[in-house]
């Protein structure tokens, strides 16, 4: 029986120039993969190493990338390994199956949105009304799920967003930030349920998680076993809980360690 492992990905596998932490000196820095491109620009990197981890990791279970990216940022990634049969993106609410997202997944998930939550209009109307021009770069409506600002993040109020989540939480949404972004996101539309589905389909014997914030805790929380990095909005909270380990690295070599921890727990017996 396969075992499912639920990845993120930014900021967990894969690592843009600023946040790679390459706090080494320059000739013992890792070698770099880049496996994203934008624009003609080269945007999100592995170490090499992590790149053949990930590569053996695809061939000995079943890898689903998880991500809050939408399915048109996420087909941008040129991830090693063999192409995943199944990936996870808009936080759940599209489940891609060979990458094509399924159908019946995404009606359920917004019928269940439609029960349990405010609408995206308000979410969207209260963020263009509260968010001040001077720190907004960007507003932007993910897949028709969820919002996210683009904001510069030295000049953005800490006790505006302290606001917006309280104001988020009483209509069945929550806010995350990481890095540069500002994510309000509906409750019900959870990486993990995701994940549920395809261990479901799959028969899985087991799964395995990683992630860093806020938005990944639900998966973490799910799997039989989780990894966490030393940074990030659940390192900033020192959040854990029992089958879930927090490691210590930071930055591009934590994506590594992560690797190597979920390889060696694929291979160990059961």
């Amino acid at each position: 029986m396969p075992v499912v492992v639920a990845s993120d990905l930014d900021r967990t596998l894969i690592y843009s120039a600023a946040a790679l932490a390459l706090t080494m000196p320059d000739a013992r820095a890792p070698r770099l993969l880049c496996v994203e491109v934008h624009e003609s620009k080269p945007l999100s990197y592995m170490t090499e190493t992590a790149a053949q981890l990930l590569t053996d990791l695809g061939d000995e279970a079943l890898f689903v990338p998880t991500t809050t990216r939408t399915r048109k940022q996420y087909q941008r990634i040129n991830l090693p390994g063999p192409p995943p049969a199944y990936a996870i993106c808009a936080n759940g609410g599209h489940l891609l199956v060979d990458g094509v997202s399924d159908e019946d997944w995404h009606a359920r998930v917004q019928a269940r949105l439609a029960e349990e939550c405010a609408p995206l209009a308000e979410v969207q109307e209260h963020l263009l009304r509260t968010a001040d021009p001077v720190w907004v770069r960007k507003h932007r409506i993910a897949e028709d799920l969820f919002a996210y600002l683009v904001v510069e993040r030295e000049l953005l109020p800490e006790e505006w967003v302290k606001e917006l989540g309280e104001w988020a939480e009483n209509r069945g949404w929550t806010v995350s930030l990481q890095g540069r972004k500002i994510y309000a996101v509906p409750k019900p539309l959870t990486k993990s349920a995701a994940m549920y589905e395809v261990a479901r389909r799959s028969g899985a014997a087991l799964t395995l998680a990683a992630g860093d914030s806020l938005l990944d805790a639900d998966l973490l929380l799910a799997a039989d076993q989780s990894w966490r990095p030393g940074h990030g909005e659940l390192a900033e909270a020192d959040w854990t809980a029992p089958a879930i380990r927090a490691l210590p690295e930071r930055g591009v070599l934590a994506g590594e360690r992560i690797l190597r921890e979920l390889l060696r727990t694929v291979r160990a017996p059961r």
